[in-house]
């Protein structure tokens, strides 16, 4: 059996915490600051956590030996 390899988009942009939940980087704050409204780019700030089902299947598929 071959080894798995991780996905290595999937590796760049999601960590698996130590409880194994995944967490990722929130969208939209890569460029175009001055149509986004302050309350908006405050809301952006940090990470998210995925959601269970998306977390599993990203654990299962991209990042097998986290």
């Amino acid at each position: 059996m071959p080894k798995l390899k991780t996905k290595s988009g999937a590796k760049k942009r999601f960590k698996v915490t130590g409880t194994g939940k995944v967490v990722y980087a929130q969208t939209g704050k890569q460029h175009g600051m001055i149509k986004r409204t302050n309350k908006q780019i405050r809301n952006l700030r940090g990470t998210a956590i995925l959601f269970k089902s998306d977390g599993e299947n990203v654990k299962k598929y991209f990042l097998p030996n986290a």
